[in-house]
Parts: structure tokens; sequence; C-alpha cells
């Protein structure tokens, strides 16, 4: 989906780290913003009476905007460049964030969040590219390293103004709003010049299932649940009668377990197998999932220990899935690959939100985190199933294991130009794939 300038193949090392700080601070308010917003609208949504079920829809709301974002926001680059489609969609998140609090009704919220999914997968979009152009060949790992710790931070830190601001009124609202505008200051005040706009602005929505039913599969099996995590995961914490501080470390806990075990699991993917560790991985959420099914409303320490591992086991999935497809993907097929576990994420996410949040109005918060264990457990069946069908990749001609965020398909381009830096020792692989 998107194009990079062959620009950012010969730039060499001079090029200043400095030159892309503008593009990370606007990376941060964005993160930040949206991170925030997650969390919010659940409680605030639950605080106003919508009810779990209604809840789910306007966070499916979210994730169908998204999903429309991957496959037109490459046009809209295209015709108006980087820059006017950031502020354009900048502008509308923060309109849009403004007017979850001036109207307090569920259909306004599930057409605003709808419009957010638009704008941030768009947001995130130029920002992914334009990281890829500027960043010097030699510092691409760096470059998507940072990246990564400003998510974690942004987003981790952000949860801890709910409780100190509080879920009622205009304040925090209001904080989102400002965090998506000042996005766009660096960006536009930066003197960078914009990358090149996209060459190709369709994808074949059938590639990854092609390529890998697996990668597929866990990507949509992922978008089930973790999807359901971020949005409805402040519902169960909230049902099983935890304050708003609890509330916000409960999500934190989360965050920071993806974190913490995405890099050991990765490097056991390396080395073991992708489709063994995915078992292994989506055993160990299945395993969370029962502990904080069977523990719902009894102890919130425990609870926090199941968010934690929940989040270290649940969250890499993505990363080991992309892994996987793209061991099976040859030279030019990167971008395409980007854009297929997108889309399956983005189907998944629609539907994941709404389905655990009935289960949990209809069950209470023991069905939560119910509904995820069995989502995982059937992924691990479907993988059992798949190893009987295809041979495992041989370790020789496996790419290597790079973490990601579920933004756009725009990272992909980055962490793949970081990979292939990473290892000059390894030119054979490029030829076996």
């Amino acid at each position: 989906m998107t194009s990079v300038s062959p620009a950012c193949h010969t730039r060499s090392l001079s090029v200043p780290f400095a030159s892309i700080l503008p593009l990370y601070v606007s990376a941060a308010f964005l993160l930040a913003g949206n991170g925030l917003l997650g969390t919010l609208a659940a409680l605030r949504a639950s605080a106003e009476g919508f009810g779990d079920t209604v809840i789910g829809l306007v966070g499916a709301a979210y994730f169908l905007g998204f999903l429309l974002g991957v496959v037109y926001t490459a046009r809209l680059i295209r015709l108006a460049g980087h820059i006017r489609v950031f502020a354009a969609f900048a502008a509308l998140s923060a309109a849009a964030s403004i007017v979850l609090v001036l109207m307090i009704d569920p259909w306004v919220w599930a057409a605003s969040r709808f419009v957010m999914g638009i704008a941030f997968c768009g947001l995130a979009m130029v920002i992914e590219s334009w990281l890829n152009d500027q960043a010097p060949n030699g510092r691409r790992g760096r470059v998507l390293a940072v990246y990564r710790i400003l998510d974690l931070v942004v987003v981790t830190a952000v949860q801890f103004l709910l409780p100190v601001v509080g879920t009622d009124g205009f304040t925090l609202f209001a904080l989102v709003a400002v965090m998506m505008c000042l996005a766009v200051v660096p960006v536009s005040l930066s003197g960078q010049p914009g990358p090149r706009s996209p060459a190709n602005a369709d994808f074949d929505p059938k590639f990854l299932w092609r390529l890998s039913p697996v990668a597929a599969i866990g990507c949509f099996t992922i978008g089930l649940t973790n999807a359901a995590f971020r949005t409805n995961g402040p519902l169960f914490a909230n049902a099983s009668g935890f304050d708003i501080g609890e509330v916000a470390v409960f999500m934190s806990l989360g965050i920071i377990g993806g974190a913490v075990l995405q890099y050991p699991l990765g490097w056991l993917s390396d080395v073991a197998g992708r489709r063994s560790t995915l078992i292994a991985t989506t055993g160990g959420a299945v395993g969370a999932g029962v502990l904080l099914s069977a523990t719902a409303g009894e102890a919130v320490a425990l609870a926090f220990v199941g968010s934690f591992l929940f989040g270290g086991f649940a969250l890499p999935l993505y990363s080991l899935s992309a892994a996987h497809a793209n061991d099976f993907a040859k030279p030019g097929q990167f971008v395409d690959v980007a854009a297929g576990i997108t889309l399956f994420y983005a189907l998944g996410a629609i539907i994941g939100p709404l389905v655990s949040a009935i289960a949990l109005d209809l069950y209470g918060p023991p069905a939560f985190f119910g509904y995820t264990a069995v989502v995982h457990s059937a992924f691990i069946v479907f993988v059992l199933y798949r190893m009987t069908r295809r041979a495992e990749r041989p370790v020789e001609r496996r790419s290597r294991f790079v973490a990601l965020l579920r933004t756009s398909p725009a990272l992909m381009t980055l962490a793949r130009s970081a990979m292939r830096r990473g290892r000059p020792g390894r030119s054979g692989d490029r030829k076996d794939r």
C-alpha cells in the first residue's frame, strides 16, 4: 500500500537522527490521545448507562472505520499529499472526540468512533511512512525501537490521567482533542520534505490467506481477542468492582506484559519454529484468560497478575503471525503482507468488541475472559490442523522476528528495512524466500 522513496535506500548515516524528532513528537501525541480515549470512552459510556452490548457496538464502529482507512487512505494520500491528509485526519479526530461529550447518544458515539477509526489509521500511515522515508539505512532498527518505546510509555502513562482527572465532565475529552491537534504542529513545521505518495493504492484481500492461512486466522483471532481487551477490558475491570485507579493499573499491566514478553517469544519463534511458538504462546493466553475468568471480582492482585500474563501472551501473537507470513513472502510482497495482516486484524476487531460485550452483558465478568479463552483455544486447534498440511519452514529460510505495533501497514516497510540491515551475514535467506 505504500512506496518508499529510493532516497531512503541511499541515505547515509550522516543524516541527523534529530531530524526524525518532530515525527516522534507527533507520534507521541497521536498514540497518547488514542490510547487515552480508548479507555475513557468505555468507562464514560458505562457511566452514562449505555449498556455493555451498546458499548461493544461503539467499539466495533471504531475498527470498522479503521478497516476502511486501510483500504482508502493510500488513495487519499496520492490525491492530497501526506501533510494535508494528516492535518485533515487530525482535525476530524479532535472534532470527533469533542462530539462524544457534547452529544451523549449511542448512535452519535458510534458515528464518532467510526470517523476516529478512519482518521487514526490515516494518521498512523502518514507518520510511519514518513519515518520510513527519513530513517537513515543503518538506523532503521533504532527508529523502530524508539517508536515502540514511545507507544508503550505514552499509552501506559495516559491511563493514569483517568484517576487524577476523573471520567466525568469535559476535561479528558478536551485533552484528547488537544493531543490530536498538537500532533499536527511538529509534522507541519518540521521543514522535512514529505515522503513520496504510494505508487499503488490497491491490494488483494485474499493474498494473505493464499500465502499463510495460519497468519490470516492468527491475525483474525488477535482482532477478536486483543481488540476486545483494549475496548472492553475497562468494562470487565469496572464490573469486577475496581475503582478508576485500579482500572488504569489493570489496563497498563496488559500493555507492559506485551512489551516484556514480545522479544523473548520472538526469539523463541526464530529458533524453535513459528507454529509451535504460536501454540505455546496462545496456550499461555488461554491460561491467563481462565485465571481472570475464575477470579473475576474476587482479588484485585490476581487480576493484575492475570492482566500482565494475558498481555504478555496475547499481544505478541500479532507479531508472531506476521513473522510466520513473512517466512513465505517473496521480495516485493512485504507491503501486501502488511496490508493483509491489518485487514484480517481489523475484521476480527470489528466482531470482537461486540461479541465480548454481549457475553459480559449476559453472563457477567467471568464470561469476558471466558470468551477470549475459547477463541484462543480454537486458534490452537487450527494451527495443529495446519501442521498436518504444511511442513515447518527451516530455520535458515525463516525471516527474523520483528515486533510490530497494530497501527497501519506502513509500519511493515520500516520493520522489513530494519530487519534486512540487521542481518548482513545471511544473504542467502533473501534468495531462498
